[in-house]
């Protein structure tokens, strides 16, 4: 089953965009991030692309995790 591309509040896609960049910058992949360097990347192998943007969606999560255990330990 695949994941709708669009987030569950459509009014947030603002808000992921620069949490997303926010991630990027602490982990130093800025210049992989699709609003900064929209070319096409079908050229490339899946390795390469998840070398670039693999850390990003990590970070991502480990924030949304902390950001999660810290409202529950409130």
């Amino acid at each position: 089953m695949s994941r709708p591309k669009t987030p569950l509040v459509p009014e947030a896609r603002e808000a992921l965009t620069r949490f997303k960049m926010e991630c990027a910058q602490e982990v130093g992949h800025l210049q992989f991030v699709k609003e900064n360097n929209d070319h096409y990347k079908g050229d490339q192998p899946a390795k390469q692309n998840g070398h670039e943007g693999g850390p990003i969606g990590g970070q991502m999560v480990k924030r949304m995790i902390q950001m999660a255990e810290s409202q529950l330990l409130k």
